[in-house]
């Protein structure tokens, strides 16, 4: 286990990370309250691979549901005393890949910031926006734990012909038996989030999306279930705004190969 703030600068890509296995290699620090300076693993460069490697923050963990106050924002139970932003991984360069690695924290776990980036059988845990940011990601047989009442994705598209997003292929949401979740709040007015082909259990929000402070515009979201399955996926509360259905072409959009591999560059990683 390495305990220390693990940070590789803009001027080093081609970076490999690879560690013995994800329940054997851990990264591990404390650091919180701003997500400018909390990532236990900050990731500049282009061109990054990690593979078989944990990154924890461990401030806000153990976490107790009972930490949340009774405030109330947008329809979203917020944290208490004694929760705070303390990011996991901060990932900035473009054509990164995390590879059978795991994301742990509680509130803002996974910051994915800008670029292209690929997560293929990754583990990510948390409570309040533990995936979040502006990244044009492809989130492949992932398993997402929520820990606590909140909202898993914060995706911060701030303009219409943005192409970043995030798309979940193949993927489990699961967690806590009584606490309940939002796949997404919108973060920036044209937030981006596709789940398809994944399975939802009963920690999802009947609602499923949250406006946040986007209500009366929520015409310019893509937020979209498109066949998810389990007790989670029902569809008889969730917001009317919600796709559920892909329109022509829309499934080739957002597949791996148009989404962020449209150049090639996942054939040429060194695996």
């Amino acid at each position: 286990m390495c305990r220390e703030q693990v940070t590789i600068p803009e001027e080093k890509p081609c970076i490999f990370l690879k560690g013995r296995d994800r329940a054997l290699t851990t990264i591990t620090y404390n650091a919180h309250m701003r997500t400018d300076t909390s990532a236990t693993f900050t990731s500049s460069p282009s061109n990054v691979v990690a593979m078989g490697i944990t990154f924890k923050n461990s401030y806000n963990l153990p976490y107790k549901q009972n930490t949340y106050s009774k405030n109330i924002s947008y329809g979203i139970k917020m944290p208490g005393v004694g929760v705070s932003p303390a990011l996991s991984a901060r990932i900035y360069g473009d054509k990164s890949a995390f590879y059978d690695c795991a994301f742990l924290g509680v509130q803002d776990t996974l910051w994915d910031v800008q670029g292209r980036h690929h997560f293929l059988n990754c583990y990510i845990e948390g409570a309040v926006d533990f995936i979040f940011g502006a990244g044009q990601s492809f989130y492949e047989g992932c398993s997402i734990n929520v820990t606590g009442d909140g909202v898993i994705t914060a995706q911060g598209r701030e303009f219409p012909n943005d192409p970043n997003g995030f798309v979940f292929s193949g993927c489990t949401v699961s967690g806590i038996e009584g606490v309940r979740a939002f796949l997404g709040r919108a973060y920036r007015p044209y937030s981006r989030v596709i789940f398809q082909d994944s399975y939802f259990s009963e920690v999802v929000d009947p609602l499923g999306w949250n406006a946040w402070g986007y209500v009366g515009k929520e015409e310019n979201f893509k937020y979209a279930e498109l066949n998810c399955k389990g007790p989670g996926s029902k569809k008889s509360k969730r917001v009317p705004w919600v796709i559920t259905k892909p329109s022509t072409g829309q499934s080739e959009v957002f597949s791996k190969s148009s989404f962020i591999d449209q150049d090639g560059w996942l054939a040429k990683l060194p695996l």
